[in-house]
């Protein structure tokens, strides 16, 4: 779940417990407040407004961790890299500091801004496991005051994590290379509902595993989450596995959890359908499956 080297680094998860000790290092830790909801987008603003983690900065996942939306390239576009690099870096965001994110609790959307960290190079970023609710219900201070950081340099560096494309998913489907796992509540990938997207159903052949198998009622990871996800590796038949869900958010998540639970050889957890399900049902002529 962690890295143990000189100085301790965290690359997946932290608790509040390990996260205490670093929130007074603000020359080598950044924290972000990942809070959202799809339903009422500037609840998470205005919840930081009221009270955070100290030292905190708000990461907006419409403006900050998105890109622009062109009609038919998903809910949630894939920001540029450059301009996201250059996003962490105006935080105070390096490649030598350690980077956490958190959320209000499971970690959804916290695992958003750890993934597009990674894309971005960094390794030294975690998701605070149990999120806000974890950090209070342990006795966690808050605060008010809006951090003000000091920018720092960009940098080029590779991605630890990539992408593939709706056209790479749609040649698949004609010849196997990976299964597309979809993160999505059942209903929603049986088609049976559709809240968010203009049309129900998922992409053909991608298996369901559902994010929020991932943690606890706690929004801790749950102690099954290695079983589980070999359990999905297995119906896959070997192949690699590429994460999709409804705009490349609750992905993220299920990608978190194969590292968490140490399923990341060749990389095959890293690959992510940025554009998911609200790209794919955007153009009428790629196919769709229900049930």
């Amino acid at each position: 779940m962690q890295t143990q080297t000189q100085t301790q680094t965290y690359t997946h998860i932290i608790t509040p417990a390990q996260l205490t000790p670093l929130i007074d290092r603000a020359q080598d830790t950044v924290v972000f407040d990942c809070r959202h909801d799809l339903a009422q987008p500037a609840w998470g603003q205005a919840q930081y407004a009221v009270s955070h983690i100290p030292a905190a900065q708000f990461a907006c996942l419409d403006r900050d961790l998105s890109g622009l939306k062109a009609g038919r390239n998903g809910r949630h576009p894939l920001p540029d890299r450059d301009a996201f690099i250059a996003f962490l870096a105006s935080r105070g965001a390096s490649p030598d500091t350690q980077i956490i994110a958190y959320d209000q609790g499971d970690g959804m959307y916290a695992a958003r801004l750890w993934w597009l960290c990674r894309w971005a190079g960094l390794s030294c970023v975690a998701v605070l496991e149990g999120g806000l609710a974890a950090w209070l219900g342990q006795g966690g201070a808050i605060a008010q005051e809006i951090a003000t950081p000091q920018g720092k340099a960009s940098w080029q560096l590779p991605a630890l994590e990539t992408v593939v494309t709706a056209q790479t998913v749609l040649d698949n489907l004609d010849h196997p290379q990976f299964v597309v796992v979809d993160a999505r509540a059942p209903q929603r990938y049986r088609g049976e509902i559709e809240p968010l997207d203009p049309v129900a159903g998922h992409i053909p052949m991608a298996l369901n595993h559902v994010f929020k198998r991932n943690v606890d009622a706690q929004g801790l990871f749950a102690t099954d989450v290695a079983q589980q996800w070999q359990a999905t590796r297995l119906a896959a038949g070997g192949l690699p596995l590429v994460h999709s869900c409804g705009s490349g958010v609750t992905a993220c998540h299920n990608i978190l959890a194969q590292h968490v639970a140490g399923l990341t050889q060749a990389n095959e957890a890293s690959r992510l359908y940025a554009g998911s399900w609200s790209e794919w049902c955007s153009d009428p002529t790629r196919p769709v499956a229900v049930g």
